[in-house]
């Protein structure tokens, strides 16, 4: 009696720890299995939402100014392109030019969104639909997910990390709310704080290989040394290798257009750099 009493208090325990471990840890799985079936319901298309003929005053062209997306119209499609707005090069900017951001306090693994309240009015989260469509410019799909609000909206994500708009940005372009609290940030197309490389790690680098094909293809020439560079054959690379990060230019002297890169880059088209490269600054 007393062992079957024993054997039904360990069975009644062992239910109720397995019933504990469930209630604890379905919800991250949940979550991501939600958001999971949600991005396999999206409809991805490369180019911009007028290379797709999107229909006019819908997505991110009816998304107001500095206002959170609302309207039904207004959550029907996403554009991510990768581009230039201010000194942020490059950043991801919406259908309508507008700046994305990305939150410190935010997390990209998991992806889960801290900002809700007032912060998601000042911050108006990119939020698409289910069955919408993301059109990627410039920006890798395998970068690009969803992640489910506390309200329930789906929220787009770069690099895993939740992404917004910013209230008091009112024309493409600006980028008021870059390192607002030291927590706010342009984000690049692999979902990396923009603009923060330049100023945090430049000049890394002390030589460079360039390469005419993408992939790291031959033929190619090595760079290196201090300063600036000048390649011997311009405008013929298509991938380059560093260990660190540079300044690539479109001319010779280390003038025309710029961008700071780092580490290895295997296809220079995807910064806008294809067969551009006319000198390197190492610092």
């Amino acid at each position: 009696m007393i062992r079957n009493r024993i054997a039904a208090i360990a069975a009644t325990a062992a239910a109720a720890s397995l019933l504990l471990t469930a209630c604890n840890g379905t919800g991250a799985s949940d979550a991501a299995a939600s958001a999971g079936s949600a991005l396999q319901s999206l409809n991805f298309n490369s180019g911009t939402a007028k290379q797709n003929e999107a229909a006019p005053k819908t997505g991110d062209w009816a998304n107001s100014p500095g206002k959170p997306a609302a309207a039904p119209a207004a959550k029907k499609w996403v554009q991510l392109s990768a581009a230039q707005a201010g000194d942020l090069n490059p950043v991801v900017v919406n259908g309508a030019g507008f700046t994305l951001y990305r939150f410190d306090n935010d997390t990209a693994d998991p992806s889960k969104s801290n900002c809700n309240g007032d912060c998601a009015t000042t911050w108006p989260p990119v939020v698409v639909a289910p069955g919408g469509k993301i059109f990627i410019d410039g920006v890798d799909k395998s970068d690009v997910g969803v992640v489910k609000r506390d309200d329930g909206n789906l929220q787009v994500t770069v690099g895993g990390w939740p992404v917004y708009r910013f209230s008091k940005d009112l024309k493409p372009g600006d980028t008021n709310g870059q390192g607002v609290g030291g927590t706010w940030f342009g984000v690049t197309p692999d979902g990396q704080k923009a603009g923060v490389a330049d100023e945090e790690t430049a000049g890394t680098a002390t030589s460079v290989t360039l390469s005419d094909e993408p992939n790291f293809g031959d033929p190619s020439e090595g760079l290196a040394g201090s300063g600036c560079q000048n390649a011997a054959r311009d405008d013929s690379a298509s991938s380059l290798q560093a260990s660190g990060t540079l300044k690539i230019w479109s001319e010779k002297d280390c003038k025309g257009e710029s961008k700071v890169v780092e580490g290895n880059i295997a296809d220079l088209a995807a910064i806008g750099f294809d067969n551009t490269i006319s000198s390197v600054f190492f610092g």
